[in-house]
């Protein structure tokens, strides 16, 4: 375990390097391509921070050499109190200053005009930070981190304190600071002025906010239109799902692996491809449309682009969502309490609706709330299916990549969006608060679910029966799709589509990836490989700190966390362009703009899957440990972790998939060096070139099938020995299996 003075000497190293070895300020051509080595440490823009003030005149940076200084003086200081309190100040005014200097000075000097007024006019401006400022950011909250374990915070274990305090900061960079650039963009001028103008204008657009939705009266403002479809979808998907879980339990439907089965497709499907798929079906040349026309005369219409085949689409997609969340709960209902009431008398109806369906409303609300939030947050079946319908999230993007930029309107919609997607998580928590819907208390229940009512068993049927067999020819379109030559005018097959995305050929006896995907398609697989891994890593630290923890303002901590998932894609998007575009940190068109949008985007599943996981886990296995005088480092790799491999394994499969198909927040994020396949494929469908972008999805989903079978292969799974006792572990077994992982 590192000492205090062990643990201070590596961040004064970590400091001097950040001064002295790498470049203070933002390398334009990418750090880890260590071009910068050429020009360290004389020239102007990668000169490392010594140089930036003592040679290049940005005297401001003295101030936080004093402040790393300060704090580097608490090496002296034998009385551990004081030396808290010093490094605890010298943390706080350093990432103070860090964040203010770097928020103050843009390129061409002061970026607000009232510092100018009132300081003079800057000789030097800066660039972004770069990897010297980024590192001694982080000195000064590890600083925080153990001045706080010096005086006894959290018994002054510096692991968890200092992982609490890193996440803070992330949190607090990587979701508070973009969505406050966006709140604060809808009323700057370019200048960085303020001028509220566009926002008072926006707010007032009648094409926002108008309620003339009766027919001939005219349409609904796109608030209200992306309202009423979010409700209509999360009603739909909720309904749905909870069919196909009742299905899947509670009758003797033969098909149940065949159900299970679709129910997993939408999920590792990109999400406009449904849409596209639909078009193929419904479309003005589809292929039902088309009969009707040959076989009925019905003409063809466009009933399908608007909110009618958005819904329908948005439905197919989210059910499967839905499904998963709620299949565990209608397994979790106690069956003892469902014999309970039949011995009582009560029939089948009055027990389904009168227990069963009650004990059901946290896994409906979530599965209703996660319905709602992606709907909210969906941009690709919108934008293949909306027409002149537009949603909020189409409406931000046009707002930004349109004929008429408009910055302020964006920030404005995406407000707007924002404040319904929190309104329902906020509502969500306020109805499910206080309310106990326990059934597990820890005796056997080996009794047998009450079996449906006849009607509703009927109804059920009746409803995942017809849906299978559409999602099964949707799907047959998705995989059709990809060999027709060109749809409704020349269906004969061919695998031209696949061979001009795919194509590879041998050139002077080297491989040559000749295909028009190959480079997004590489791209797309390094972004998600790199930024899996990451999300689970977070999801389950913080995972262990809200579990295994007890601190001051946990559940503020925990509510910030989650709350990320709340915020649609789509602002996530804007708000990056927003807060990365300009310094103090800029990072648009870069791979790492990319990851940290998946990271923080995806990390509430892998919060919420260690947290279930782990709350399976006895404590006394971590106090074992713990007593082999095992920190709480050793303890979380060599105890807990091996025992989380289902969640390991559940929050890699997720964030890799979600890295892969996601699309609302990664079309304003890519670049022409880094496009991502989802948005190359949304190219595709805007120049209509539906095989190509059909055959790419198809090869995606061959992808993430295989790679998430990998995953499961290197990961494994979870192995206990159980004894054959009730109480299950002996307190003995548990100090012998701590003994032997933490050796």
């Amino acid at each position: 375990m590192l000492t205090g003075n062990k643990r201070l000497n590596i961040l004064l190293g970590l400091g001097l390097a950040a001064f002295l070895l790498v470049p203070w300020y933002r390398v334009e051509t990418g750090f880890f391509a260590f071009d910068w080595l050429s020009g360290f440490p004389f020239s102007s823009d990668l000169a490392p921070g010594l140089l930036q003030f003592g040679a290049e005149g940005r005297i401001w940076l003295v101030a936080a050499l004093a402040l790393f200084l300060l704090g580097a003086s608490t090496r002296v200081l034998t009385d551990a109190d004081r030396r808290g309190k010093l490094l605890i100040l010298a943390g706080t005014a350093g990432i103070a200053f860090m964040a203010l200097q770097g928020l103050a000075i843009s390129f061409t000097g002061w970026a607000w005009t009232f510092l100018d007024t009132t300081f003079g006019q800057l000789q030097f401006g800066q660039p972004a930070m770069g990897a010297g400022a980024i590192l001694l950011s982080l000195v000064f909250t590890l600083f925080i981190a153990f001045g706080l374990a010096e005086r006894g915070f959290m018994k002054g274990d510096a692991f968890v304190v200092g992982s609490i305090s890193v996440l803070i900061l992330l949190v607090s960079v990587f979701v508070f600071y973009p969505i406050g650039s966006m709140f604060v963009g809808s009323v700057q001028d370019f200048d960085g002025s303020f001028k509220p103008d566009g926002l008072i204008r926006n707010i007032q657009d009648p094409g926002i906010w108008s309620l003339n939705c009766a027919v001939g009266a005219g349409r609904c403002g796109v608030a209200w239109r992306t309202l009423f479809l979010a409700l209509m979808s999360g009603l739909g998907s909720t309904v749905l799902g909870l069919a196909f879980a009742l299905v899947a339990t509670r009758t003797n439907f033969p098909f149940k692996k065949g159900l299970r089965l679709l129910t997993v497709l939408p999920i590792i499907t990109p999400p406009f491809v449904i849409g596209l798929a639909l078009t193929l079906l419904f479309g003005r040349s589809g292929v039902v449309t088309e009969a009707l026309d040959t076989f009925f005369g019905i003409e063809p219409s466009r009933w399908l682009y608007g909110l009618t085949g958005i819904w329908i689409a948005q439905v197919l997609s989210f059910t499967p969502i839905s499904f998963l969340v709620l299949i565990g709960v209608v397994e979790g209902v106690s069956p003892s309490m469902e014999e309970a009431s039949q011995t009582l008398r009560a029939d089948r109806w009055r027990t389904f609706w009168r227990v069963s369906l009650p004990l059901m409303k946290p896994g409906l609300a979530n599965a209703f709330l996660i319905g709602f939030i992606e709907s909210m947050a969906d941009f690709g079946n919108p934008l293949v299916l909306g027409g002149s319908h537009g949603v909020l999230s189409t409406e931000i993007f046009f707002a930004v990549v349109g004929s008429q930029v408009d910055p302020s309107r964006a920030a404005v919609l995406a407000m707007v969006l924002l404040t319904f997607t929190l309104s329902a998580f906020l509502a969500q928590r306020l109805w499910l608060s206080g309310k106990n819907f326990a059934t597990v208390t820890g005796k056997g229940d080996s009794g047998a679910h009450a079996g449906l009512p006849k009607s509703m068993s009927l109804a059920v049927h009746g409803i995942v029966v017809p849906w299978m067999i559409f999602t099964v020819v949707v799907y047959g379109m998705i995989l059709f799709g990809g060999f027709v030559k060109t749809w409704g005018l020349d269906n004969s097959l061919t695998l031209e589509h696949y061979a001009r995305a795919f194509s590879i050929s041998f050139e002077g006896g080297a491989l040559q990836w000749t295909g028009v995907a190959w480079d997004s398609f590489w791209t797309t697989m390094e972004i998600a490989l790199i930024s899996a891994p990451l999300t689970a890593a977070v999801g389950l630290l913080t995972a262990y700190i809200i579990v295994r923890q007890k601190f001051a303002g946990k559940n503020a901590f925990e509510f910030a966390l989650m709350m990320s998932f709340a915020i649609p894609g789509t602002v996530i998007g804007i708000s990056y362009i927003m807060a990365f575009n300009l310094p103090p940190l800029e990072m648009t068109g870069s791979a790492l703009i990319l990851v940290a949008c998946f990271v923080f985007r995806n990390m509430p599943v892998g919060v919420r899957g260690g947290v279930a996981a782990m709350s399976q886990l006895d404590k006394s296995l971590d106090e074992a440990s713990l007593t082999l005088r095992a920190n709480s480092a050793r303890t979380l790799r060599k105890v807990i972790l091996p025992l989380l491999r289902p969640a390991i394994t559940a929050a890699l499969v997720y964030s890799f998939v979600r890295a892969i198909t996601s699309i609302s927040a990664v079309i304003f994020l890519v670049s022409a060096e880094y496009n991502m396949a989802t948005a190359y494929i949304v190219g595709l469908v805007e120049n209509g070139e539906y095989g190509i972008a059909i055959a790419y999805s198809s090869m995606l989903i061959l992808v993430m099938i295989t790679v998430i079978a990998g995953f499961q292969l290197v990961v494994g799974e979870r192995r206990l020995r159980r004894e054959n006792r009730v109480s299950g572990v002996s307190k003995s077994s548990k100090f012998r299996i701590a003994q032997e992982k933490t050796a």
